[in-house]
């Protein structure tokens, strides 16, 4: 092989090669454009994501089950990892290199400019859910001051948002009547009496937030402050829960109920794969795009929390739906051709020009070999056109014998078959010229 490049190099300066060299130096030309290319082509997107989610009931796990079903159905496997809610999966995502995305509570997070990590944006709200046992119709959280209360597990964004709601209400942080229990611990709690209020974050669809909301005999904290407690803290909105929207028999709830909500957004590391993250986008609205008790249709996902930078596929999704590829193909025939395209560049680019290039440069090489030995003819005669007649013998001699030579090199030259009309052409013009110069040797009649 290297004789041969080196073979090549040197009747490349000559500018004299062969068919088959053409051919071979077209070939290099294209599969050094394709290695160049191959350099822009993304990777393949993963085939194994790691979710964290959180503790068993809540929304993020009731969702994540779902996510991790759809996705299998793409040949893709989302492997779920409990957590005590948003906080421990925000600490997750940034120290835990295995972990490519989780729910996290907005609120949590305030950086814009992250460069580590991004959002997908907001899925769903998370209502704050204040459940208590007692007279109803209460309306404030500082009408449940002095009881015990269940305000969720360290680690959760339950006992986050729980602290930053009751602090504002005028509760004391270490305030011991605020017991640190959450999810089926927290709800067996308050069925035995341990507790007489529980603080739960979660959409109605979570089991915990439904078993809730079917427990008889419990009552639900109408926020009448909610408007206040939203312009407070901004990343907190306001969800009316209309009269008998639980159950329109026994009408529950007997009146509208005003609740507070915080987004719940996907986060995930900022290379997570965009295909995957349009992937996960489509997928969320087929899970979360269905109306339901706190939300219409088409409502969800939505660009709608701005702690993070919005990942840069999330943006072109909210933008322009899913992937063109992905609406109508397999996810992994839609990234493979997505892949592919880039190596249509080097096609367009080099190899069509090469393939109508290299035939007329070839015919040009062809040509231009027998147009050498015309160019010599063409000196010959005009030499032979100087001299006075008839030409001396010596003189004669020396012509006929440098159209021998050319004679001798033409017929040594071999052509492809297609250009022997052109080599019989050239004898038949050497011919012509000898037959010139014989006459030129014969003293002239006219003098």
């Amino acid at each position: 092989m290297p004789a041969f490049v080196s073979r090549l190099k040197q009747r490349l300066l000559r500018q004299d090669f062969s068919a088959i060299e053409l051919v071979v130096l077209g070939g290099m030309l294209v599969a050094a454009a394709f290695w160049l290319s191959w350099q822009f082509v993304r990777p393949a997107p993963p085939s194994h994501i790691v979710m964290s989610t959180g503790p068993a009931g809540g929304a993020y796990q009731y969702f994540a089950e779902r996510y991790r079903d759809a996705l299998a159905r793409e040949g893709i496997t989302l492997e779920l990892r409990p957590s005590t809610g948003a906080v421990e999966n925000l600490q997750r995502l940034k120290t835990d290199p295995e972990v490519d995305l989780a729910f996290v509570q907005g609120g949590i997070i305030d950086e814009p400019d992250s460069e580590d990590l991004a959002s997908l944006g907001t899925q769903y709200l998370e209502p704050v859910w204040v459940f208590y046992r007692g007279t109803p119709g209460l309306e404030r959280l500082v009408q449940l001051k002095g009881k015990r209360i269940a305000v969720g597990r360290p680690g959760s964004g339950t006992l986050l948002f729980s602290l930053q709601i009751l602090s504002a209400s005028g509760f004391q942080p270490n305030d011991p009547h605020l017991v640190h229990l959450g999810g089926d611990e927290a709800v067996d709690a308050l069925r035995r009496g341990r507790v007489d209020a529980l603080l739960a974050v979660g959409a109605p669809q979570a089991p915990l937030i439904a078993r809730l909301l079917a427990e008889p005999g419990l009552q639900l904290l109408d926020f009448a402050q909610a408007e206040g407690y939203a312009r407070r803290f901004p990343h907190l909105e306001t969800l009316r829960l209309p009269r008998a929207t639980l159950d329109l028999a026994q009408d529950r709830p007997p009146r509208d109920q005003h609740l507070l909500a915080a987004t719940a957004n996907l986060v995930a590391r900022a290379d997570l794969h965009p295909a995957v993250v349009a992937l996960l986008l489509k997928h969320s609205q087929e899970i979360h795009g269905k109306p339901g008790l706190l939300q219409g249709a088409n409502q969800f996902p939505a660009p709608r929390d701005h702690g993070l930078p919005l990942h840069g596929a999330a943006k072109r999704f909210y933008e322009n739906g899913a992937p063109l590829l992905q609406r109508y193909l397999p996810f992994w025939l839609a990234t493979l051709i997505d892949r592919m395209l880039v190596l249509l560049l080097p096609l367009i680019g080099v190899a069509l020009p090469l393939f109508r290039i290299l035939p007329g440069l070839y015919r040009w090489r062809m040509d231009s070999r027998v147009y050498r030995w015309y160019g010599e003819l063409k000196l010959l005669e005009h030499h032979l056109e100087e001299e006075a007649l008839p030409l001396a013998p010596a003189l004669g001699a020396e012509l006929l014998e440098r159209l021998s030579r050319i004679e001798t090199e033409a017929s040594r030259r071999k052509l492809p078959l297609a250009f022997s009309k052109d080599m019989y052409t050239l004898r038949e013009h050497i011919q012509l010229v000898r037959h010139r110069i014989t006459s030129a040797l014969e003293p002239n009649p006219s003098k």
